[in-house]
């Protein structure tokens, strides 16, 4: 009997083999004659509206239009059909890397702006300033263009020349620059500085190539400047490359521990773990974050908070926690579809659902800075453990071990921003066209400088000049949140990225906040302590729950 079984089931398996086989032939091939089918009725579409159509129609639109249809109806903001041009800006944005002349552009009241050459860029070491207006490239007129187009043309082969024209305010001529383009990095690392006590400040923007060396180099910099604790503040950081977001945490972790697991529908689940020996075992850190911290920097504040190797100040993360994958298609295009979800060691899932992210709109305060402010919702937030057994919190981005918020406008404060906001571009490039002009009046500024209720009379008259239609009231009424977009507009034009921070720290509660207990705790485990915080007694290992309800991922 058991022989016979034996025989049985190896017949049985090539019978439902072939059976199946068949089956799955003809099914393969019914689903590529629909698609033929779908394909030719498209094209009929395409044809009869070029042939029929009442206006003029441009059909390479109409396709790009259809593919982006598509991949809009899965619902999904972070899957894109990205055309040539767009996957350039998208490639650079997360290499860092392009040949150019190193100007950050914008479109203000129809002209291509400089909104701020990059430090060290042949544009910068041209003499190129913010507010500039390029009106020429290579010989043509670009007044009017899109800055698409504009940026196209300065573009190109590092060690190749292009000449611009630009008109400066003040100037009644047009001033032109023969620049010769080079490769131009886009730094993660702005600046780095020390502030009290011997605690060091790394900012970091995104996560490009080369974000985990100009960490380790503003790190070491730092610490041979006394350095003693460090605050590392992702609170505008989108995210970027994954390899260099682990790369990153691994300077902070011991070889073999986990970073992030990813987790998608059509492979076993993934694992990154730290490698390398810790690059600053004894150092205290504090990550800021916020509604701007995004994708890998969710992996980095995750990997840290779970791992106790960091503590945590600011307000929940954005909750992109989704891998991206590229497809390269035809004609230089690129679809962008994501794959899988990324989860942090003790098994958080950095995705917020999208019913949650709607729902935070209701909990949104504007604050003196110009940020939407999150008031603090956990009573629905699912419990899971660090490693050493604080409470940390799931349910999608990234919750902080303290909750810190910045100052935030009454409500007649916020009426007037609102007001202000809705006059669309009109605001900032007032701002912009009048620091530029209080520079040129004020050559010997101060960085201790203070504006006026006379500055902002004066600002106001740049609004009307470009129709913003926003009265004296209002700007009172939204005075601190005006002053203080003043106030930064000009340090940044007039000392950088470093000289606009150091402008607004001393206002910046979160990192208030941060300096205070990095100044009074000895060593990590202090810090969670004084923080409210304090990891177990006897230190446990991750505990997870598995992935939140409607994932629909395996674990």
């Amino acid at each position: 009997m058991t022989r016979g079984r034996a025989v049985l089931v190896p017949a049985l398996v090539v019978v439902f083999a072939v059976t199946s086989g068949g089956w799955l032939l003809q099914r393969g091939v019914g689903m590529r004659a629909n698609i033929y089918l779908h394909a030719r009725v498209f094209e009929e579409v395409v044809e009869r509206i070029e042939g029929h159509f009442v206006g003029e129609v441009d059909v390479d639109d109409l396709y790009e239009a259809a593919i982006a249809g598509v991949v809009d109806h899965l619902g999904d903001p972070n899957s894109q059909f990205l055309p040539a041009a767009r996957w350039e800006d998208e490639r650079i944005r997360t290499q860092g890397e392009y040949g150019g002349v190193g100007l950050e552009v914008a479109d203000r009241d129809g002209y291509i702006t400089v909104v701020a050459p990059i430090p060290g860029t042949p544009g910068a070491r041209a003499g190129v300033r913010p507010g500039d207006r390029i009106v020429e490239v290579d010989g043509r007129s670009v007044e009017g263009w899109l800055t698409d187009q504009a940026v196209d043309l300065l573009r190109g082969r590092p060690g190749t020349t292009v000449r611009m024209g630009i008109r400066r305010p003040g100037a009644d001529a047009i001033i032109h620059f023969d620049v010769t383009r080079a490769q131009i990095h886009v730094p993660s690392v702005p600046f780095a500085t020390m502030l009290d006590d011997g605690v060091g400040y790394v900012p970091l923007l995104i996560f490009n190539r080369t974000t985990t060396k100009e960490v380790r180099a503003a790190i070491d910099s730092l610490a041979v400047e006394g350095m003693t604790s460090l605050v590392l503040d992702l609170r505008r950081n989108r995210g970027g490359l994954l390899t260099e977001g682990v790369g990153l945490t691994d300077l902070f972790l011991d070889p073999g521990m986990d970073i992030v697991e990813i987790r998608s529908r059509a492979s076993a689940p993934e694992k990154y773990a730290a490698m390398a020996d810790q690059s600053y075992p004894d150092l205290p850190v504090v990550v800021l974050v916020g509604y701007g911290s995004a994708s890998a920097a969710e992996i980095v504040a995750g990997a840290l908070q779970d791992h106790d190797r960091a503590l945590l100040i600011g307000s929940t993360t954005y909750g992109k926690g989704s891998v991206q994958s590229l497809f390269p298609l035809s004609g230089g295009n690129v679809l962008k579809l994501t794959t899988a979800r990324w989860f942090t060691p003790s098994g958080r899932s950095i995705e917020m659902e999208a019913a949650d992210q709607a729902a935070r709109g209701d909990r949104g305060v504007l604050t003196v800075q110009g940020d939407v402010a999150e008031l603090p919702e956990l009573a629905d937030k699912p419990e899971f453990r660090s490693a050493g057994g604080r409470l940390v919190r799931g349910g999608g981005g990234i919750v902080p071990d303290l909750w810190v918020l910045q100052d935030t406008l009454l409500v007649g404060e916020r009426e007037a921003v609102r007001e202000i906001l809705a006059s669309g571009g009109a605001f900032v490039t007032a701002l912009q066209s009048w620091a530029v002009g209080y520079l040129q009046d004020h050559p010997d500024l101060a960085p201790d400088f203070r504006l006026t209720d006379a500055d902002l009379a004066g600002f106001r008259t740049a609004l009307e000049e470009r129709g913003a239609g926003i009265s004296i009231e209002t700007l009172q009424r939204a005075r601190r949140s005006v002053l203080r977009h003043m106030e930064s507009e000009v340090a940044l034009q007039a000392w950088g990225d470093g000289g606009r921070f150091e402008r607004i720290a001393g206002t910046d509660a979160a990192l208030r906040r941060a300096v205070e207990l990095l100044t009074a705790a000895g060593d990590q485990r202090e810090l969670f302590l004084l923080a409210g915080s304090p990891l177990a007694e006897a230190e446990v290992q991750p505990v997870g729950q598995g992935p939140a309800a409607g994932d629909g991922l395996p674990r």
